[in-house]
């Protein structure tokens, strides 16, 4: 499993608006269903900023991402320019694999 997980500081009167574009069934995971591979989208807000938050994407595989960026680009472009408005900051924190020790190979 690969997760895509960014950081992002929201305008405070763009809140609502945000998750509902970020969030369950929301432009960004409609988006995403589209693609062969995608396994769901996870928004959570941190309890001591309001207006801060996480997306997790989850891919079946790191290819699977790969293959979603290249085949929905001009897509993914046109949102992100529309939702960048509601943002104050946007950051990838980064492209994350499961572990050995989750899949169990890597058990004594």
């Amino acid at each position: 499993m690969n997760w895509v997980v960014w950081s992002f500081d929201v305008k405070l009167e763009q809140v609502k608006a945000f998750e509902r574009a970020y969030g369950p069934d929301g432009e960004w995971e409609q988006l995403f269903r589209r693609a062969p591979g995608y396994a769901g989208t996870e928004l959570r807000r941190e309890t001591d900023r309001r207006a801060h938050y996480l997306t997790i994407d989850r891919w079946h595989t790191r290819a699977d991402y790969e293959r979603f960026k290249e085949a929905f680009a001009g897509q993914y472009q046109m949102l992100d320019v529309r939702c960048s408005r509601m943002t104050e900051s946007e950051s990838k924190v980064g492209d994350f694999e499961t572990t050995t020790e989750e899949t169990g190979s890597g058990r004594l």
